[in-house]
């Protein structure tokens, strides 16, 4: 189902977009680069690109902005797929291109995702998110997220990746 919200248009990727997608990811997440050791980046890079393994256990979704790739998100609506219990769905990935940023397109991601678990009576969604992305959290913050630090875990002693959930 696609959902047009002034300019942007939700509905989810087709094939012939998977390696436009990758592209977009790399793009959005590039800033953080400096802020990881190089074999960190280099395996998260590759992993956010490798859209297509995802697509058996979920959703790639994308928002177009006057009629422009601006943005993606992935929804696992069986989140017991990407690490969360039972009943719950799972988003990852979230990413709006660096050119399409202030437009509400992250947003639009996210309330997709929340539509789309609510229709399937999805009753959590789980995400998991860094200290440096400070304008995702305050927005997930602001959709209700509530931190689940019980889900939080660590890829190295001083890295921590913090569990937010929403009760739908």
């Amino acid at each position: 189902m696609e959902l047009q919200n002034n300019k942007v248009n939700i509905r989810n990727a087709r094939p012939d977009e998977f390696d436009e997608v990758a592209r977009l990811l790399v793009a959005a997440y590039q800033q953080y680069e400096s802020h990881m050791p190089p074999e960190s980046w280099n395996w998260y890079r590759n992993d956010m690109k490798d859209v297509r393994s995802r697509l058996p256990d979920s959703e790639l979704i994308i928002a177009e902005f006057n009629n422009h790739m601006a943005g993606t998100v992935t929804l696992y609506p069986q989140g017991t797929n990407n690490g969360w219990p039972e009943g719950w769905a799972g988003i990852r990935l979230l990413a709006v291109h660096p050119d399409y940023r202030g437009h509400g397109i992250g947003r639009a991601l996210m309330n997709e995702c929340i539509r789309r678990s609510r229709e399937r009576g999805i009753k959590t969604i789980g995400l998991h998110t860094t200290k440096l992305m400070k304008i995702a959290r305050e927005m997930y913050e602001r959709m209700g997220f509530k931190h689940a630090s019980e889900f939080d875990f660590h890829p190295t002693p001083d890295n921590v990746v913090f569990a937010y959930r929403l009760d739908l």
